[in-house]
């Protein structure tokens, strides 16, 4: 076509680089032209660069990478899914279709588009659309953060656990990992007081502080020291060198109290471990 445009691509410049990425492509000028315009209302967002048609798109997506894509559906060579076919899917950016036809809505939600703007469409019609990718791209970004700190932590803890082995010849951790507030802390056992478990998290006391790790009970009693740390129910594990007392409870119950005046239930199945624990001690 005469009309047809080159790929452009701008690099995104400091006070820019925390704004949304975003790409247009169609095959008409006026309508790039018009998502220009309405896009360079919003502080939020940065045009990235424009295509024309469907292997021009697909390049365009490759090489620049953006956050989000107003990408037409029928264009010359290639349509918009095919476009969106010839990315790596790891790579593909949240996308609102735009296109004069509506037979193609189906099929533009199955290949998970956020939005489809029908034209003609108004400038509160863009908006909306264009806020509801906002948020899309945001929540896909807060996860893929949230996946590369888990994929870190879980890798963390695995070289720890091996090298505790390797060093120690023994299985048991000497630090644990735990992820809080999107941080990762190495606590060393000492540092810990008590253990409870919280739904599908432990959850450690120490120091006046509280952190959260995704773990299960019998895997984490398995990774700890046995000669520190002792079970006293099935949600609750402490740490031997925090006990100061056995203080009766009630039929014939007891609870155990740490240095710091916490007072926890000891369970009749955990009887034998304590006993065990003060046969040593004399």
């Amino acid at each position: 076509m005469s009309d047809a445009l080159p790929v452009s691509i701008r690099a995104p410049a400091g006070a820019a680089a925390a704004r949304i990425r975003v790409v247009i492509v169609d095959d008409e000028p006026t309508a790039r032209r018009g998502v220009r315009l309405l896009l360079e209302r919003d502080p939020e967002v940065e045009v990235v660069g424009e295509a024309s048609t469907g292997a021009e798109a697909a390049e365009l997506i490759r090489r620049a990478q953006p956050d989000l894509a107003f990408l037409d559906v029928q264009m010359p060579g290639a349509s918009g899914f095919e476009a969106l076919e010839r990315i790596d899917p790891g790579a593909a950016p949240v996308v609102v279709f735009v296109t004069a036809y509506d037979e193609h809505a189906l099929r533009a939600f199955e290949v998970n588009a956020v939005d489809y703007l029908l034209k003609p469409y108004d400038d509160a019609r863009f908006g909306a659309a264009l806020q509801r990718a906002k948020q899309a791209v945001r929540r896909r970004s807060s996860d893929h953060v949230h996946a590369r700190l888990t994929q870190l932590l879980e890798y963390l803890q695995q070289n720890n656990a091996a090298s505790a082995t390797a060093l120690a010849g023994e299985t048991a951790a000497d630090r644990i990992l735990v992820k809080s507030s999107g941080e990762i802390f190495f606590l060393k056992a000492e540092e810990i007081d008590w253990i409870e478990a919280d739904g599908d998290y432990m959850k450690f006391h120490g120091g006046g502080r509280t952190h959260l790790m995704r773990e299960t009970m019998a895997r984490l009693e398995a990774r700890l020291d046995p000669r520190r740390f002792i079970r006293i129910h099935r949600s609750t594990i402490v740490n031997i060198d925090r006990l100061r007392k056995l203080s009766p409870s009630f039929a014939g119950e007891y609870a155990v109290v740490l240095h710091d005046g916490t007072k926890l239930k000891l369970s009749r199945g955990y009887h034998e471990r304590i006993d065990t624990l003060l046969k040593q001690a004399r």
